[in-house]
Parts: structure tokens; C-alpha cells; sequence
């Protein structure tokens, strides 16, 4: 019979993975300070009129919409697809109803009242006994900054729960050639608006959500868009559904007369290259820990047993929100409900050498099938496995073959470059075919 206690923890972050983190060890007994940098919680949700003066504020940009429907959003006991938060009943709400949202699921959870905010964490480390102590006896230093006061102070947890995301920290490629050219760049974190860009012809690297859905909404504005992607050497040439949209492979080099050449062997003067190339993992606050590597020219977090947990470390320090590609809420909830269990006892962790045995032979497996070390967190095509683990761990059922279904179908809208699929979404209806 494992021995359930309750610890003392600090999250990281107060965006949608701190929040549903704080609710669930709250609900397994756990003592809980959330510690979040901004005025605000809500993470990336919480949206700034003006693009951010540095790194780690909200990557919104105006118009944001969800990408899934609010079916697949929201936690258990607290759906979006419940309720109306801020007035927009949208099937794809924009992004103030999802704030609305996580506010209304943070008073009713419980975990508001436990939020410090402009509380800014500077180092978590281990304290305590030697290398003979069990990892389930070690407690967690953690130094912050109270930003409105200035001042620092260390706290001691029984554990933390890194859940910082990764949307606020810009992943810009060095492009061969770039100091050859004399135009403007940006990276999507400060997009706003497409005004900017008004009778500019722009090539945007990248075709990613985000890469999607800001290049169709420029060129309604733009003279010329082009869309360079690895990705996408079926679709090159003109985009039939625009005026002015063409699909490139790559971004081979800038030459030397400052044109931009494509894989495919196009060259094209331009005003502005527009980064659409996601974000970096970035914890600062860790760096200076042994056998965790963060490595920000591949993107990724090892070694870490199934995106969670460091084996040096567990179940003392985990992470919540690192995997992309997946019903990206309901992940959520359930890794922070393994996580709060792995802490009472209710669940057990392999020892440390299983869990490095199961990051071992997920690396040989990525090795075998082609996949690149950067998309280590990328859960396609074994997303609904992932879950379904998960939700073993903890008791739950497994994925409901509507939720993977309605997902799927997202997917393929959110690649058909087509701007109204989110309006035309209907229960059963034609949209979301792929091109």
C-alpha cells in the first residue's frame, strides 16, 4: 500500500497548464503557491494591445481565434463549451472568451486565491540531505522577486511544477545570407494587426497555426504573401483560394542582392520576412541544474520520462505543458493529475533507471522513424497514445473517439489555408476536407 501525504508546492506560471496543475493538486491535498511574472493570470491568453518590449508576455495577436473547437476545450467540471464567458458564443471563440474562462475556472477551483502575481521566479534548486537520501525526502529552494516591491525572498516547497509554456520565448533562424538583407523582419510574437503590412510584399517562414492564420489574414492587406514551409512541396506555386498567397519550399539563402531564394530555386525582392517559426523552451531558472538539459538550438527538454519528469529529479520537479500537437487542455489535466498523484503516492514512478530506460527507447524509436531531435515534443502521430497512457495512469477512460475525431478534423481546416472553415464549421458538414 503506497503511503499518500500531502506536500507543499510551488507552480510556475498561471497560464491554462498552471492553472489546471494548482486545481489538481489542490484536489489531491496538496498546499499550493502559483507564482506568475505578470499583472495577470491567464498566460498567453492574456493578450497585450501593444506588442511585447521583451520576450515572455502574451503572443496574441488581435483577431486570435481558436484553432479547435470549444468542444476540446476546457477541463473537466469546467467546459467551455458549457457556458458563454465574455459574451462570444463562437463554436471557435477568440481569444478573450478563453481568458474569461481560465478566470471563471481559477475562482471556482480555488486556485485564484493562491496566485501570486509579479512574482517573478529566479532559481529552483534542491535542497537538503545528501546523494543516500530518497528523492521523495529532498525539498526545492525557490527564489523570487517581488516585482512591484523589488525585493527577493526564498521560500522552501516540497516540490515544484514548471509550468511556464513555451509561447513567449521567440525561435528566429539564422536564415544563410540574412545580413544581406536590408528590409524589416519580425518575429510573429509581436504581431498585432496586419495594417503594418499594407501594400508590402512579405514572405512568411513558417506554416505552423500561427504561420496559417496570420499569412491568410495579411494578405487581405499585403500587396504579396508567400509562404515558405519544409512541409509543403505537394502545394508550391499559387495559392488558388487568394489573390496574392504562393506557397514555396524553404527559404534557401538571401543572396548577396538582398533578393530572397526559395529550395525550390525562386528568387523574389521583398519587404518584410515574417518569422512564424515558434518558440524556445527557456528556464532560466533551471540552468544551473545537473543532468537536465535544455538544448535551445534543437527545442527540446531531456532526458525526461514521457515529457514530465526529470528521473534525477522526480517526482520533486516536473513539467506541465511541453508537449505540442494534441487536444492540448485535456493533456493538460492529465499529466497534472499524474503529476499530483505521483506527489501524494496515490501513483507510483518507475525508479530512476526505468524511467531512463523509457527515455532511451523513445529516442531509438524517434532515431528509427526519421524524426528530428526539435520535435521531441511534437506528439503527431502518437498523440492519442500519449493520452491514452495518461489517462491509464490515473484511472480515466480512454480518448472518446469523438474528441479524436473533432481534432483531426481541426487539423485539416487549420492546414487548407481556407479563411472561413471556423464560421462554416457544422456538426457533420463538408468542411474541414483536406487539400
Amino acid at each position: 500500500m503506497l503511503q499518500r501525504r500531502a506536500r507543499a508546492v510551488a507552480v510556475v506560471g498561471a497560464g491554462a497548464a498552471g492553472l489546471v496543475a494548482g486545481r489538481e493538486l489542490l484536489l489531491e491535498g496538496h498546499a499550493v503557491a502559483v507564482f506568475e511574472r505578470s499583472a495577470r493570470l491567464g498566460g498567453t491568453w492574456a493578450y497585450d494591445d501593444e506588442p511585447p518590449a521583451r520576450a515572455r508576455s502574451s503572443s496574441m495577436y488581435a483577431s486570435l481565434r481558436t484553432n479547435l473547437p470549444r468542444e476540446l476545450m476546457g477541463f473537466s467540471g469546467h467546459d467551455l463549451a458549457d457556458g458563454v464567458f465574455a459574451g462570444d458564443p463562437r463554436v471557435f471563440p477568440g481569444h478573450r472568451e478563453v481568458l474569461a474562462f481560465l478566470r471563471a475556472f481559477a475562482d471556482e477551483s480555488g486556485v485564484a486565491s493562491r496566485v501570486r502575481l509579479r512574482a517573478e521566479v529566479l532559481r529552483v534548486a534542491p535542497v537538503g540531505g545528501g546523494e543516500e537520501e530518497v528523492e521523495e525526502e529532498k525539498r526545492w529552494s525557490v527564489a523570487w522577486r517581488d516585482l512591484e516591491k523589488g525585493e527577493v525572498a526564498v521560500e522552501v516547497f516540497d516540490a515544484v511544477v514548471v509550468c511556464t509554456g513555451h509561447c513567449s520565448v521567440p525561435l528566429v533562424p539564422k536564415l544563410p545570407g540574412i545580413e544581406n538583407w536590408q528590409g524589416k523582419q519580425m518575429h510573429s510574437h509581436r504581431y498585432r494587426i496586419p495594417e503594418p503590412f499594407r501594400d508590402e510584399v512579405v514572405v512568411v517562414v513558417g506554416l505552423g497555426a500561427s504561420g496559417v492564420d496570420i499569412a491568410r489574414e495579411i494578405s487581405h492587406v499585403a500587396k504579396e504573401v508567400h509562404i515558405a514551409s519544409r512541409h509543403d512541396e505537394h502545394r508550391l506555386g499559387k495559392i488558388d483560394i487568394y489573390r496574392n498567397v504562393w506557397m514555396h519550399t524553404e527559404v534557401n539563402c538571401i543572396q548577396d542582392d538582398g533578393q530572397v531564394r526559395f529550395g525550390e530555386g525562386t528568387t523574389m525582392a521583398a519587404d518584410i520576412i515574417l518569422y512564424c517559426t515558434g518558440y524556445r523552451y527557456h528556464f532560466p531558472f533551471l540552468d544551473h541544474l545537473e543532468e537536465l538539459t535544455v538544448d535551445e538550438d534543437d527545442n527540446y527538454v531531456s532526458p525526461l520520462y514521457k515529457h514530465v519528469f526529470p528521473p534525477k529529479y522526480a517526482p520533486g520537479l516536473s513539467f506541465v505543458g511541453l508537449p505540442s500537437k494534441t487536444i492540448i487542455f485535456q493533456t493538460l489535466e492529465l499529466v497534472s493529475r499524474w503529476v499530483a498523484r505521483a506527489l501524494s503516492g496515490s501513483v507510483a514512478l518507475p525508479d530512476d533507471e526505468g524511467m531512463l530506460a523509457a527515455v532511451r527507447e523513445d529516442c531509438r524509436r524517434m532515431e528509427e522513424s526519421g524524426k528530428p531531435r526539435r520535435h521531441t515534443h511534437v506528439l503527431v502521430p502518437d498523440w492519442v497514445e500519449y493520452m491514452d497512457w495518461l489517462a491509464e495512469q490515473v484511472g480515466e477512460p480512454q480518448l472518446e473517439a469523438r474528441r479524436r475525431e473533432l481534432y483531426e478534423r481541426a487539423l485539416r481546416c487549420i492546414w487548407s489555408l481556407d479563411d472561413a472553415y471556423r464560421d462554416r464549421w457544422e456538426e457533420g458538414g463538408s468542411g474541414g476536407g483536406a487539400l
